[in-house]
């Protein structure tokens, strides 16, 4: 065919409108719809990011307004000392949730948590926008891992190649409290197979409950249903255990029982939570998934498949993708002292400034202002500003 081809087009020299092979009709298609995709995923990032900077701005603004405002340098010097005491508490509070956070983790690590295992040997198998979806998933899996007050002692095990690759760039990902692994989970966990049990919707056996001694596998793959039954046969041919969560005891299931690695992994720690799998199930399956409750029945019909939802949107419909933000950047959050300081000198000057301006105004009532608004003091304001707007941008 390559030869026909050459034949019938004409010879297009190379870099001046060489033509590519014409795309069948289904692939234009699948083509026009991802770029349509990503279309929209841009808007919606680029919107985002000019509301966050208004947002920013108009807060400012509106702080330089009422502190220009202020009858007096006492009622300024108040105002001032009141949101430094609000940031002070701000950050206060972000030191104290990590403790508590890293402390639950810590326990989870030493024996307290549920293992669980998400198995990331199947990057081969997926495309690149799959193992970016996958990753959006795992970031979802350890935030909900941190904030639950049970977590699992989670681990990452096949970690390599392009999936360790794609981990990698996820900010402060070598910070993470997690159990990464090179090593195959049949490596990791060599002298405890017996205890291994992998999770997939192709099992026969129901899971009735979790059980502590054992270690729960989740398999790492978003595939858009081209790789039906994988897990199964991959447990099978290691001789190692495998369950399905019991989702037909609580819902009728109109196609897949299918769920995406993070809503596997919170139906988990629901469960670890609660004890209750029909409670875990309606918490973490969005109602879009479940469709409508039947009349006199607590249960609904589903249709769940391996999608890739993280790849849109919010993967479970429960942490949405600003609360993942705000979760990394307190896990990130390890300069806020320093932020408090630049935030202090930043206001500090600024009401010097003001103070400076009165002055040059005429108001011989405050000789030693402009005294105060010392070249020095301009730098120091000039400084703050950058870093703010160095902070600023570390959001986008």
């Amino acid at each position: 065919m390559a030869d026909e081809a050459e034949v019938e087009q004409p010879a297009v020299p190379a870099g001046e409108g060489a033509q590519t092979p014409a795309l069948s009709k289904s692939a234009r298609k699948k083509l026009q719809k991802q770029e349509r995709q990503a279309e929209r995923k841009a808007s919606r990032k680029a919107a985002e990011k000019e509301r966050r900077r208004a947002d920013v701005e108009r807060r400012r603004r509106e702080w330089e307004e009422a502190l220009a405002a202020a009858p007096s340098d006492e009622a300024r010097a108040e105002m001032v000392a009141a949101r430094r005491e609000t940031r002070r508490e701000r950050v206060g509070r972000r030191a104290e949730e990590r403790g508590a956070r890293a402390e639950r983790l810590r326990r989870a690590a030493e024996g307290a948590g549920q293992k669980v295992v998400l198995d990331l040997e199947f990057a081969d198998l997926m495309r690149p926008n799959e193992i970016h979806s996958l990753t959006q998933q795992i970031m979802y899996c350890y935030a909900v891992n941190g904030r639950s007050a049970n977590p699992a002692h989670l681990w990452l095990t096949g970690c390599s190649g392009e999936m360790a690759t794609h981990l990698q760039r996820i900010p402060g990902y070598d910070k993470w409290t997690i159990e990464k692994a090179a090593k195959p989970y049949l490596e990791a966990f060599e002298d405890r197979k017996g205890n291994l049990v992998y999770l997939t919707a192709d099992a026969e056996t129901v899971l009735d409950d979790l059980d502590m001694s054992k270690i729960y596998i989740i398999g790492g793959l978003v595939d858009r249903n081209r790789w039906k039954g994988i897990t199964l046969k991959k447990a099978a041919e290691q001789g190692i255990q495998s369950a399905k969560l019991p989702i037909v005891n609580y819902l009728k299931m109109s196609s897949s029982q299918v769920l995406t690695v993070n809503q596997v992994f919170e139906i988990m720690l629901k469960f670890v939570e609660t004890r209750d799998w029909k409670t875990a199930f309606f918490h973490v399956i969005p109602q879009r998934k479940r469709g409508e409750a039947e009349a006199g029945d607590d249960e609904a019909k589903v249709s769940l498949d391996n999608n890739g939802d993280a790849a849109e949107g919010t993967p479970n419909g429960d942490l949405s993708e600003e609360d993942l933000k705000k979760f990394f950047d307190g896990e990130l959050d390890d300069g806020g002292d320093k932020e408090l300081e630049d935030e202090e000198t930043d206001m500090s000057n600024k009401r010097q400034c003001v103070r400076r301006e009165d002055a040059g105004a005429g108001d011989q009532d405050h000789p030693g202002a402009v005294a105060e608004a010392t070249p020095a003091g301009v730098e120091a304001t000039a400084q703050a500003e950058q870093a703010k707007e160095s902070n600023d941008g570390g959001e986008d």
